[in-house]
């Protein structure tokens, strides 16, 4: 008896949303399954949804995680059509996945006790999806993460909010082993921490500004509050009975995402 082993193709899941064609699964089935036929590293699983929301610019989202022998890898991307959204998805994936091919042993040993960094991050800042404008009494948490933080370089930090397609990546930074969120503002690299200590910040090939103020200290209520009075994309906070680094964030129907540390 021989084992059955399933191509990246046979792994490949589409699931869509209201009002999208079954048209639009056959082609993005068709357009990524050819991004997945020259990936070099095992692919254990794909799913992709295209979604449709009320922004009556772009109103297609289309999404992209893909389990890479135990690595995450996720795209996601706007457009006017579905077609487009797919064509986008397509593009926007087969060049993670050549980042990811060329660059993670780089990454993965960027710490000083490896030796001397080879990666270096040169790629420009993605457009940010746009958000519905949903009225605010109508908006809520309805999505709220939890995990074990990772101990990371800013380097690596930076890897993987790539990887994942993020404004900001939350983490607990390797040198000072402090909570902290890196994240991009105007072309540069910025780390916001709970408690700041630059001068322990392990440095890399990435040039990163740590900023000189504390995380304030928020219940998830308090940090919705700053989030809508400020307008910024996301609130880094202290909550109180955690005592841990939480982010707050508009996602793109208008509600907002919510992650917090396992303790």
């Amino acid at each position: 008896m021989h084992d059955v082993v399933q191509t990246p193709q046979e792994l490949l899941r589409i699931s869509v949303g209201d009002r999208v064609s079954m048209g639009a699964a056959a082609y993005a089935q068709e357009k990524i399954g050819r991004v997945l036929r020259h990936v070099s590293v095992p692919v254990l699983a794909v799913q992709v949804r295209l979604t449709r929301h009320r922004d009556p610019v772009e109103p297609i989202i289309a999404q992209a995680n893909v389990d890479m022998n135990g690595r995450a890898v996720r795209v996601q991307v706007a457009a006017s059509s579905t077609r487009e959204a797919v064509d986008l998805l397509e593009a926007r994936l087969r060049a993670r996945l050549d980042h990811l091919a060329r660059h993670h042993e780089a990454v993965r040993c960027a710490r000083p006790d490896c030796g001397p960094a080879t990666w270096q991050h040169g790629r420009a800042a993605r457009t940010p999806l746009p958000y519905f404008p949903r009225p605010v009494e109508q908006r809520e948490v309805v999505r709220h993460k939890s995990f074990a933080l990772t101990g990371e370089t800013c380097d690596e930090a930076a890897f993987d909010m790539e990887l994942m397609d993020h404004d900001f990546h939350l983490f607990t930074e390797h040198g000072s082993g402090i909570d902290s969120v890196l994240y991009r503002a105007d072309g540069e690299f910025l780390l916001a921490q709970l408690e700041p200590r630059s001068d322990t910040v392990t440095r890399g090939a990435l040039p990163v500004t740590v900023s000189p103020l504390p995380a304030p200290t928020l219940t998830v209520d308090g940090a919705i509050e700053r989030l809508e009075l400020t307008g910024v994309p996301f609130v880094f906070f202290r909550d109180p009975n955690l005592r841990r680094g939480c982010v707050l964030y508009h996602r793109y129907d208008g509600h907002y995402g919510l992650i917090t540390p396992t303790v």
